[in-house]
């Protein structure tokens, strides 16, 4: 009975696999989906499957782009079409990934480095200890997304929601953040060292132990967040904003940095009446070079 029932798995595996290589997108979703199925269903299949995934998305979103049909890298992001859309594929892929990652690994690391997932709906999804460097996520959504111990080097998260994510203890060297969203964020023990913050709204963000040295946070939001532990050494705060609640390492003198102090902002409004991040058309980056 065992044998029967791992030899059915296998050859719905195989034939998965098969419609992942055909010309038809919704037959290529069909295969992602079952591969999905029977990761859930099998754990010795499981570590495969994922393996699988991240290399469809590897292979069908390269960075920078390749190919007619991808939108070049110098688009505009307001001009890219969200990843479902453009996508819906690869959507797919990368949703199964966040899902199956809930799950007990015995491997470490999954690579999506190098990929472009510009606009890609990561809102929720659970990645930690994904392998994310050089790649460019400007305006993803990744609310509430577990980002715990991820690779970070040299991203672009330009725009990115990150309300209420968790890139605690992620490398951020030296990623690109500017305008980026990370409001309410845990950013504990997370290593930013030289990362562009520029115009980031980190307001209320906890960002305990997290190693700031030589990072851009000019302009930042930095009402109510948590630095008191903090490693600001050289860092740039020219026209950041903070407020009464914002907390300072001891001795921090963040007045001779340039920081400016205003009201608090009070709470935070729900998520629910905020459009989606992949929707949301941003405004063009004003900071100062």
């Amino acid at each position: 009975m065992r044998a029967t029932q791992e030899g059915h798995v296998t050859d719905r595996f195989s034939t998965a696999v098969d419609q992942l290589g055909s010309d038809k997108l919704e037959t290529r979703i069909g295969g992602l989906r079952a591969l999905w199925r029977i990761a859930e269903h099998s754990a010795r299949d499981r570590e495969a499957v994922i393996s699988i995934q991240a290399a469809y998305l590897r292979t069908h979103l390269p960075w920078p782009p390749a190919g007619p049909e991808a939108p070049a890298a110098d688009v505009p992001i307001n001009d890219v079409v969200p990843l479902q859309v453009r996508s819906a594929d690869a959507q797919v892929a990368l949703t199964g990934l966040g899902v199956l990652l809930l799950h007990p690994r015995e491997q470490s690391w999954v690579n999506l480095s190098v990929t472009d997932l510009r606009r890609a709906d990561r809102d929720g999804l659970w990645l930690p200890e994904v392998n994310l460097d050089r790649s460019c996520m400007e305006g993803a959504g990744l609310y509430h997304a577990n980002l715990t111990q991820a690779s970070l080097v040299s991203v672009d998260l330009r725009h990115a929601d990150l309300k209420t994510a968790v890139p605690r203890r992620a490398r951020c060297v030296p990623a690109d953040l500017w305008g980026a969203r990370l409001v309410q964020t845990d950013l504990r023990d997370a290593d930013f060292t030289e990362a562009d913050l520029r115009e980031a709204n980190l307001r209320k963000a906890d960002a305990g132990g997290a190693v700031l040295r030589r990072a851009d946070l000019r302009l930042a939001d930095l009402r109510g967040t948590d630095l008191g532990t903090a490693d600001l050494r050289q860092t740039r705060m020219t026209g950041a904003l903070a407020s009464e609640h914002t907390c300072w390492p001891v001795g921090f003198d963040h007045a001779a940095a340039g920081v400016g102090v205003t009201e608090d902002p009070g709470p935070e409004p729900s998520p629910l009446l905020q459009p989606p991040g992949i929707t949301t058309q941003h405004p063009p980056l004003r900071s100062m070079p």
